[in-house]
């Protein structure tokens, strides 16, 4: 367990990151649109191969594909833990993360605001090992709490450590479900949904960051609030993620 005097992940991205592969994403892309990637208005959609993606995270990929072919603005409910697990932040603080992720680190994988949290998209296995880093980094350990790390996978069950600057993170896998936005950005008079994609799917196979990517993120983040707080927020409505730039 790292001590007081010893941050961590303070070596610099490019060292943590570079065992990592390109993520096979090949356009440009903003808070609401990504350029190439089908959709109505120029609002974000789902292309047909991100869609199979998501569909197979079901049992039945075949019913879910023929119920967005008849309702492509519906939101659907998927279940986690075989095709991805979703870590959800609150909308300030998801917003910081993706900054970092696509600034610093090497990218993201889809990532999607529902009912005013930001869901990052992860491998398999986060929502299990993500809370068990943080509290074995000392992001959250409260003062004689003796409950195994990541118990109830909440990442938030552990805030109030050296910082108490990760908030609340919740941690959907195995077992879990989550319910992700309909495949179009906008509704049948072309208004853009609260709930949209932010980086849509637009792969069957598209890379997702793991415990320790997201776990690099949030400290990021939480350490990018601190430098921020006297500072007036920056409007995120024009935020551009480069996906050119992935490492």
């Amino acid at each position: 367990m790292s001590s007081a005097g010893n941050e961590p992940f303070s070596t610099a991205p490019t060292t943590i990151f570079a065992a990592f592969p390109a993520p096979p994403f090949s356009a440009d892309a903003t808070d609401i649109e990504v350029s190439g990637v089908s959709g109505v208005g120029g609002v974000a959609g789902v292309t047909a191969d991100g869609a199979a993606w998501l569909a197979s995270a079901g049992t039945y990929p075949r019913s879910t594909l023929a119920h967005w072919e008849e309702r492509p603005d519906a939101p659907v409910v998927l279940p986690c833990g075989t095709a991805f697990d979703v870590v959800s932040a609150p909308a300030i603080f998801g917003r910081r993360m993706l900054d970092q992720l696509w600034d610093e680190g090497p990218g993201s994988g889809p990532v999607a605001v529902f009912r005013g949290r930001v869901l990052l998209f992860a491998a398999s296995g986060t929502a299990q090992r993500l809370p068990s880093l943080l509290h074995w980094e000392e992001w959250g350990a409260r003062a004689g709490d003796s409950r195994p790390p990541g118990a109830g996978h909440r990442a938030d069950d552990d805030c109030g450590g050296r910082t108490g600057g990760i908030p609340p993170l919740l941690c959907h896998g195995t077992g879990d479900a989550v319910t992700v936005p309909a495949l179009t950005g906008t509704d049948s008079c072309g208004e853009p949904f609260d709930n949209r994609w932010l980086v849509a799917p637009d792969t069957r196979h598209p890379w997702l960051p793991g415990p320790e990517v997201l776990l690099w993120a949030a400290v990021q983040a939480a350490r990018a609030a601190v430098r921020i707080s006297i500072s007036r927020p920056q409007d995120q409505g024009a935020k551009v993620y480069d996906v050119s730039r992935r490492r």
